[in-house]
């Protein structure tokens, strides 16, 4: 079946890159420009947006990459406290890392990493020195004193002046971080700050892809993206400077209208009349809205991302990663666009398989997992005492698409028995069911004496973007299996078991 395309990732590149070219030539000195968003596998933008390449950001750096120094900003208090990355599920310090590593990988060097808001907390201390033990140079900015009131404070050698300066060679600075919070802005405006005393009269522009200012106001895309935010408190809103000073509509988020009059005077304050922005929409570089090619399929995508943000808040609430509130506020929004759960297509097949295995159980608990294939068909997958539900799921897709009779198994017996026996004699554990990995594992064992397992290992490839939902809480090993084949995952929030440790 062939991919549906409602977003042209091509057309964007070219339009982005024009307009960040064309921003520059406002400013005599330096463009620092603040990229917000995930500048590498960004998929909540090729979820909503269909035809939306999840790396475009980097084609768009390494088109740049003669003109582009990059500085990633890290928040002492994320390090300190070990804020997690919900979609890879691992700390804002090591995806600092993985960043590095994955820009590197496309031939694009990390000049400084910039650790924001450092007041001694012992933990960005040891990252720091992590990172120096790497060569890698590293900048500690405090907070700005009298931020955000005292502009005559924060423009002072008190203020951002404090802060020590980033020496940088090329004529564009792009400026990113792990998530929301990192300090971008405020390193921008710094270098703004030391720039100007030294007579280079460099600006600063916004690179953020959500909300899309030209789409209306309550466009499920914009609408998502408050889903996306909503443990944040974001809600989009029509930009009031942007009406006044040009009579559009245009949206943007709270935080960045609400902080705009301080932003305002503190680049005037840096650059004197030259300030070039009347609104906070006026500072963003964002033509996403004109690549938009199928608005239709794209308002479905994003209804679909709202239901899949709310089962992911329902999830973090039951582990009490989240609060109620964030639940309650999702659920708003899908009644704003006229979604429930049931909307999404593999919950109920996933609910009904979960059923069946607990009747097969004798009443006891059952786990279920279903998938939606490329060509829309549906699979189902449930627990046995062989392999969890998600190792059934996955089995059973590959057998669909390599077009392999249900009875034939693919999985050599002795394999199993072997891991299972590995399990419960060797490593005393209590699960003998194979996950996910252990599944995989198998599976590429047997394919070396099996064509029938070579051949649906092969098609594992095709599952990567497809809607997959489990009615249980995964174990490590299937959630790390799911998270590799690159499934789009939703979870009922229900532990598999009374058992307190899922390890």
């Amino acid at each position: 079946m062939k991919e549906r395309i409602g977003f042209d990732s091509a057309g964007y590149l070219k339009e982005q890159n024009q307009a960040i070219l064309e921003r520059i030539k406002l400013f005599s000195g330096k463009l620092y420009l603040e990229f917000g968003g995930k500048i590498l596998h960004d998929y909540h933008a090729a979820r909503v947006l269909p035809g939306y390449h999840p790396d475009i950001k980097i084609e768009l750096l390494k088109s740049l990459k003669d003109k582009i120094d990059i500085l990633l900003c890290i928040y002492a208090g994320d390090i300190e406290r070990g804020r997690i990355r919900g979609d890879f599920g691992i700390t804002y310090a090591v995806d600092t890392l993985k960043l590095i590593d994955d820009l590197r990988e496309h031939g694009l060097e990390v000049l400084a990493v910039v650790i924001t808001r450092f007041d001694e907390q012992p933990q960005a201390i040891a990252f720091k020195t992590k990172l120096e033990n790497r060569n890698i140079r590293v900048y500690l900015h405090a907070a700005t004193q009298g931020y955000p009131t005292d502009v005559d404070t924060i423009v002072s050698p008190a203020g951002y002046g404090r802060n020590a300066y980033i020496e940088t060679s090329k004529p564009i600075v792009v400026v990113t971080g792990p998530g929301p919070g990192s300090g971008k802005l405020a390193t921008c405006l710094s270098q703004l700050y030391h720039d100007h005393r030294q007579g280079l009269k460099s600006g600063y522009a916004k690179f953020e892809t959500f909300p899309i200012w030209n789409l209306p106001l309550k466009h499920p895309v914009n609408i998502a993206y408050e889903a996306a935010t909503a443990d944040l408190q974001d809600f989009n809103m029509i930009d009031p400077y942007h009406l006044s000073a040009y009579q559009q509509s245009a949206v943007n988020y709270n935080r960045d209208v609400e902080i705009f009059p301080v932003i305002q005077r503190i680049m005037k304050k840096i650059m004197g009349e030259s300030m070039p922005y009347q609104s906070p929409t006026d500072m963003g570089v964002n033509r996403a809205g004109f690549a938009i090619t199928d608005d239709r399929l794209v308002q479905e995508a994003a209804r679909q991302e709202i239901v899949r943000r709310f089962f992911r808040y329902q999830l973090e609430h039951l582990l009490g990663l989240e609060k109620k509130a964030t639940v309650q506020r999702v659920v708003l929004l899908m009644e704003e666009v006229g979604v429930t759960p049931e909307d999404r297509k593999v919950v109920k097949p996933a609910r009904e398989a979960a059923a069946a295995a607990a009747l097969k159980a004798s009443g006891q608990t059952g786990s279920g997992a279903a998938i939606e294939l490329p060509d829309g068909s549906i699979v189902t997958g449930k627990n046995s005492d062989l392999m969890t539900a998600t190792s059934s799921l996955v089995l059973n897709a590959i057998k669909q698409l390599a077009e392999i009779p249900d009875r034939i198994h693919l999985l050599a017996p002795n394999i199993i028995q072997h891991i299972r026996s590995l399990k419960r004699d060797i490593l005393s554990l209590k699960q003998e069911m194979l996950d996910l990995e252990e599944t995989l594992i198998a599976l590429s064992m047997s394919a070396t004496t099996n064509p029938t397992a070579d051949l649906a290992m092969a098609r594992l490839r095709e599952l990567a973007g497809c809607e997959v939902h489990l009615t249980h809480i995964p174990a490590p090993g299937d959630e790390i299996g799911l998270r590799r084949l690159k499934v789009n995952l939703t979870v009922d929030p229900l532990f598999p078991s009374r058992d307190l440790y899922l390890g």
